[in-house]
């Protein structure tokens, strides 16, 4: 199922109040949001040939695998990041639970179990470490502080430069007391455990950075954001952008594929609109780029643009995230007959994950310094009806760009052996590492696909591969200007840039840039909507 309407085939339409670059989730968030608070006829327009973002599903005979979506948290309905999904989806769409225990770290021979629940986490982490208690027990109360810090922190992006002027600062401070210091730094300050270190690390890959390099906000998040559990889509990641269309159309907007964004029109000083690859025009009052900072600053403004307002510098003042490789799997059997559970499994081969990374960044033939398992067919529980039979599993790791570089401007399928054996290098790696936990998924392999940093940079047009935008380290969270109001009149950005990473924070970028264009609180707006209670029988533990 393709989502959106192809350009090639149906056209542009209009006329458009906004125009909306890119139909990752920030994107269609700020869209639909814009259409259901302020009334906005807007165009969302997307380079690949189906809407969505990382939230979209590739297909092969028999198969399909999400890209970016393996698990969200705090989807219980009462939840400010559930209301907002049911905001921009009008409550269409629906979530599994994943159960008690969502992830499993893995270090050595050693498992440590991540359970749903604050109290029955921290008991957990007890269980594992009764000597480090006190410690466990500071660690929630940061992860917590900091985590609720982030509202001001967010909301000061939205306000009008002249108050944010005056009121940034103590907006800010709260949770720059976190965002300046790294992950490493703060829990060395509360234990010495390396391997606890390591254990409450476990989730680094979610935001692509390991202790020493990320921000203890970016931490404290994503750490916070799962301690109640996690959910999966029913029918699959692609049900996201699918739910989200009707809402952007009910107001006579559109969402177009393979449409790609040549370069953002300046007049005057300010956005007037886009020019597509093919020369086309499109006018609209406002642009808002999800297409990433770099990417507008660098590739979509006009050179004169963006030197009169010295954005490429801004642009270039933070590094890019990490590059993965993911080996996508097909197998023969069902879930239950392969054993396979909901539980994401990270897998490392010690505890100093610093130096997993730059050992692996230094030689491919090292370990992988994280293999991160996916079962999308045993989260949803609506794989089984649209592919009886069949079972699927992704398994991730880093992958640096500098050792595909060399082969960027080789076209797709066609980038010579060299490339190939380190994909299949890559591959044996990857496979090596799931058999170790799953050895009875051997015999039953029916698919096998790999993958690399060139995959992003040509789906995503992420130039070099990164998997989450800019870095998610100190530097970024001290950056003013990442906010959804540009220099240049009339442009705006969103997504998981002006934000954090991973769906929930794209999709808050979205909620951020919307209430900045309508001038209106929208967190507050979308905290007010009913909760959507789910049928008793869908999903019982948050049905209750």
């Amino acid at each position: 199922m393709r989502i959106g309407r192809s350009y090639k085939q149906h056209g542009i339409g209009g006329p458009y109040d906004v125009i909306v670059v890119g139909s990752g989730i920030g994107g269609l968030a700020c869209a639909a949001l814009l259409a259901k608070y302020g009334r906005k006829r807007v165009l969302v327009l997307e380079r690949h040939y189906t809407a969505g973002g990382y939230t979209h599903v590739f297909r092969r005979p028999g198969y399909e695998w999400d890209v970016g979506v393996h698990y969200i948290g705090q989807m219980h309905p009462r939840s400010i990041l559930r209301r907002a999904f049911d905001d921009i989806t009008d409550g269409t769409l629906w979530w599994a639970d994943m159960g008690e225990v969502y992830d499993t770290i893995v270090i050595g021979d050693d498992r440590y179990d991540f359970v749903a629940g604050r109290e029955a986490w921290r008991d957990r982490m007890v269980g594992y470490f009764p000597e480090e208690r006190a410690a466990i027990d500071k660690y929630l109360e940061r992860v917590t502080t900091a985590a609720r810090s982030a509202r001001g922190f967010f909301g000061e992006k939205v306000l009008p430069r002249p108050l944010s002027a005056i009121a940034g600062g103590a907006l800010r401070y709260p949770t720059l007391r976190f965002a300046r210091r790294t992950t490493l730094e703060v829990l060395s300050e509360l234990t010495r455990n390396r391997r606890l270190i390591a254990v409450l690390c476990g989730q680094y890959g979610d935001y692509g950075l390991p202790p020493a390099q990320s921000s203890f906000f970016m931490h404290s998040t994503v750490a916070n954001h799962y301690l109640g559990g996690a959910a999966y889509p029913i029918g699959g990641s692609s049900k996201i952008a699918a739910s989200i269309l009707p809402v952007i159309e009910q107001e006579g907007g559109a969402v177009v594929t393979s449409a790609e964004v040549d370069q953002v029109l300046v007049d005057g000083g300010r956005a007037v609109g886009v020019r597509l690859a093919d020369g086309v025009e499109v006018r609209a009052p406002a642009v808002v780029s999800d297409a990433g900072v770099v990417n507008t600053y660098e590739r979509l403004l006009p050179g004169e643009v963006t030197d009169r307002h010295g954005l490429d510098r801004q642009a270039r003042t933070i590094a890019p995230s990490v590059g993965h490789a993911s080996l996508y799997l097909g197998f023969r059997g069902t879930t239950a007959e392969l054993g396979l559970s909901k539980t994401n499994v990270w897998q490392y081969p010690h505890d100093d994950h610093d130096r997993a990374v730059a050992d692996f960044a230094a030689d491919p033939q090292a370990p992988l310094p994280v293999a991160y398992m996916s079962f999308p067919s045993a989260k949803d529980p609506d794989f089984e009806r649209r592919h009886p039979g069949r079972s699927t599993v992704e398994v991730i790791t880093l992958a640096p760009w500098p050792w595909f570089e060399q082969w960027r401007d080789r076209p797709w399928k066609n980038r010579g052996e060299d490339y190939e054996a380190l994909k299949g290098q890559l591959t044996d790696k990857l496979l090596a590492a799931l058999y170790v936990e799953h050895p009875q998924l051997e015999a039953a392999i029916d698919h096998v696909e790999l993958s690399t940093p060139l995959s992003t940079q040509r789906f995503a047009n992420y130039q070099h591969g990164e998997l989450y935008g800019l870095a998610h380290s100190p530097d970024r969270f001290r950056q003013r200007w990442l906010r959804p109001a540009t220099p240049v009149g009339g442009l705006y950005l969103t997504g998981a840039d002006i934000a954090s990473a991973g769906v929930g924070g794209a999709l808050f970028g979205g909620v951020l840039t919307a209430s900045t264009l309508l001038r209106r609180n929208l967190v507050g707006a979308i905290a007010k909507r009913p909760a959507v209670e789910e049928p008793a029988d869908l999903n019982p533990r948050w049905a209750r």
